[in-house]
């Protein structure tokens, strides 16, 4: 899978959620939101049946969201095209861009996917790790081959004629 760097830009954003059903507990500074729960901050979006939200001292936050299939969806920095990844729990800390994907994980980035038990993918290394299931021990991935020309962004090179020729007339 190539490497993938999350936008940059999105950390610094304000975070932005919306559900059913909101508790806050101030003391304790702890956020749960439940019921088509939809997390926004810059491109990253997660959506998920519930999202509990702690916050410590310093102001950053760890965001715990879990359903049927919760997922996540970010912009790629400097590059067109998203990082995505489901799992039943999604872990996410906003003081080391670490997120976690537990429970059927899986990511894909452009036609690339790998599956696993668990997914550690930091946004800042640009490092991700897929480990399976205790008791089958087993990743999958699928990667597609990149045309190296295409995968530096240059264009393929095209020569124009001002003759054809056929295959077997060569000059």
């Amino acid at each position: 899978m190539p490497i993938s760097q999350a936008e940059l830009a999105d950390r610094d954003k304000p975070m932005h959620l919306e559900a059913n059903k909101l508790s806050i507990d101030d003391f304790k500074q702890i956020s749960v939101f439940e019921g088509k729960v939809q997390l926004t901050q810059g491109t990253m979006i997660v959506n998920a049946d519930k999202i509990v939200v702690v916050q410590d001292k310093e102001g950053f936050k760890h965001g715990t969201a879990t359903g049927q299939l919760a997922s996540f969806r970010q912009k790629r920095d400097n590059v067109d095209g998203y990082v995505e990844g489901y799992g039943e729990r999604i872990e996410y800390d906003t003081k080391t861009s670490v997120i976690d994907f537990f429970g059927q994980a899986r990511m894909k980035q452009d036609q690339d996917e790998v599956r696993g038990e668990h997914i550690t993918y930091n946004s800042k290394t640009e490092i991700f790790q897929v480990n399976g299931a205790s008791n089958k021990g087993r990743v999958r991935a699928v990667i597609q081959p990149k045309n190296k020309r295409s995968a530096v962004g240059e264009p393929l090179p095209i020569k124009p004629t001002a003759t054809l020729t056929k295959p077997n007339e060569r000059q």
